[in-house]
């Protein structure tokens, strides 16, 4: 098992950064594909970014320039460093993670809201 929490959310302007994370523990999460998730009401679950334990990245397109996945493997922790934000952003972020290195993702993080303001 693999227990993810997030932190770092908040309110800030349009244009401001915030740096999410995702700390792990239980099993080694070194060897996990991890990702980043966002969601607003009435909408479904979007992805954001990905990194797999190599940490090769992906991003969906809105955000491609301006967000940056990383992990630090030592720490057990995975990041989500979010600049030039826009009000679209605002969402509630996840922080997901997949045991056998695939895109379906086993476990999950209880979520952490995000707000930008015009």
């Amino acid at each position: 098992q693999v227990q993810l929490v997030e932190s770092g959310g908040g309110l800030v302007q349009a244009g401001g950064s915030l740096r999410l994370s995702c700390a792990a523990s239980g099993r080694i999460f070194s060897t996990h594909r991890a990702a980043w998730f966002r969601q607003t009401p009435g909408k479904e679950r979007e992805f954001v970014a990905a990194i797999t334990p190599s940490g090769s990245t992906n991003y969906t397109d809105s955000v491609k320039g301006r967000f940056t996945i990383s992990r630090d493997n030592a720490k057990n922790t995975v990041y989500l460093q979010m600049n030039s934000l826009k009000p679209e952003d605002t969402a509630v972020y996840y922080c997901a993670a997949s045991s056998d290195g695939s895109i379906s993702y086993n476990y999950w993080g209880q979520g952490t809201q995000v707000t930008v303001s015009s």
